[in-house]
């Protein structure tokens, strides 16, 4: 009894059986990659765009960079740091001095006078004897309207008057014959009495001749445009040959007067009782007249008056000030600063401008220790100030040195070191005469301090 067992090797299949598949395309496929790699690089990539980001805002903080000193300009660091030596500083003095007292406004130039000339009669013009913007004298002849009209008016008028003069000459005859035949008894007196009216009559009637004989002349003269006043002629309104009208709405030329010339100022209301006191002693008050920003003077008057009611819309007073204007700087409708004098202060502490700083402690000045040479803060208080000096009330006295240049660098205590006369000037001659031969100090060198940088 034969039993069928299963084979155990492939061997024992025959091959004729063996069935081949096909290869599967991702067998094909090149082995994956890790991605450990890639993780790698996106990391290396956060990191660089993290440490850009930082540098760029970094540059952005100018505070938070060190700045060279750079011969007394750079920045504050290494000064308020205490490694780059003494702080170069410029002092001046505390000392006494005159300090006058002005009232600053706002003024507007005004013409002394101003005149719209218009015709007195109607006609045509003739002429015109002026140039606009001519200066021109008073009596001036400027135009003229076409005369004859009026000339004819005052031949007709005059040879009414020589015909009534010959009527009342007449008149007056018949009068004496009219008393003496009156007194022979030989007219009534009725008509002596007639005759005597007639006279008076015709006495009038050459009275009313006269009159019209005078006017015809007067607008003969009217017919001659000349300037009331002396001034500065504007832009003219008319050409020769326009038929001009009497009296009309519409000027032919304005002129105003430049010389002398007014200003109106305000002034706030408290501080009118101080000018009032000074004008009713009798006292003579200077006013100048600056330009718009105060840089440049323009002519120096007299305060003339104040005017009688203070803008209660604004609480400012109105003022007037006179100026000769010989130079015709003041030209009128122009703007300007006006600087009343008002008073003089004698003998008195000051500073100059600069040295006066604010910050939260008040108004303050740096005052140099000379045996120390170090800074010590001092709030002090200011009093009246002008363009270049600060009345000091308290805080300082009299010789102290306080810093005037350089102060933007300094806090309290720093060691400083005062510069002599001159030099700042003969640093920035040197730098300008190594800027004349090297425009560019970075392409010798690269980036490292320019000769002489830290040292001051």
């Amino acid at each position: 009894m034969t039993t069928n067992t299963p084979p155990t090797d492939l061997k024992d299949f025959p091959e004729v059986h063996r069935i081949e598949l096909p290869e599967h395309p991702a067998a094909k496929l090149p082995p994956e990659k890790p991605k450990k790699r890639g993780i790698i690089w996106v990391l290396f990539l956060v990191i660089i765009a993290g440490v850009t980001s930082y540098a760029v805002w970094r540059a952005g903080q100018p505070g938070l960079i060190p700045q060279k000193n750079d011969n007394g300009r750079g920045g504050r660091g290494k000064a308020r740091g205490g490694n780059s030596g003494p702080v170069p500083v410029v002092v001046d003095k505390v000392k006494r001095a005159d300090v006058p007292v002005y009232q600053n406004g706002l003024g507007n130039v005004v013409a002394f006078y101003t005149d719209s000339i218009t015709a007195r009669v109607t006609g045509q013009l003739m002429k015109v004897y002026f140039n606009e913007g001519d200066l021109v004298k008073q009596g001036q002849l400027l135009m003229q309207i076409d005369p004859r009209p009026y000339q004819v008016a005052l031949d007709q008028a005059e040879g009414q008057l020589v015909h009534d003069q010959a009527l009342l000459a007449d008149a007056k005859l018949d009068l004496d014959r009219y008393k003496k035949l009156l007194e022979e008894d030989a007219i009534p007196s009725q008509q002596l009495d007639t005759q005597k009216y007639l006279v008076d009559q015709y006495v009038g009637t050459i009275k009313q001749d006269q009159a019209n004989v005078d006017n015809a002349k007067l607008n003969l003269v009217y017919c001659n445009i000349t300037a009331p006043i002396t001034g500065v002629l504007g832009l003219r309104q008319v050409d020769p040959g326009n038929i001009i009208q009497a009296n009309g709405t519409q000027p032919m030329i304005i002129l105003t007067q430049l010389q002398p010339i007014q200003v109106q100022f305000t002034i706030p209301e408290d501080s009118l009782p101080q000018v009032m006191q000074k004008l009713r002693a009798g006292v003579h008050l200077p006013a100048e007249a600056w330009n718009r920003d105060n840089s440049v003077k323009l002519a120096t008057g007299q305060f003339m008056t104040v005017d009688n009611q203070i803008d209660n819309t604004t609480g400012r007073a109105k003022l007037k000030a006179v100026f000769d204007n010989k130079d015709l700087t003041l030209f009128p409708q122009q703007f300007v600063n006006i600087q009343l004098l008002v008073d003089t202060l004698h003998h008195v502490l000051v500073v100059p401008g600069v040295a006066v700083q604010n910050g939260q402690q008040g108004t303050f000045v740096y005052v140099v220790d000379p045996q120390t040479s170090k800074v010590h803060l001092k709030t002090v208080q200011i009093g009246e100030t002008t363009q270049t000096l600060d009345q000091i009330t308290s805080g300082l006295s009299e010789g102290e040195q306080v810093v005037v240049d350089g102060a933007d660098r300094l806090d309290e205590g720093t060691q400083v070191r005062v510069r002599a006369p001159g030099e700042l000037d003969a640093i920035n001659a040197a730098n300008d005469r190594k800027g004349g031969s090297k425009k560019d100090g970075s392409k010798k060198g690269g980036f490292g301090k320019k000769k002489g940088a830290s040292k001051q």
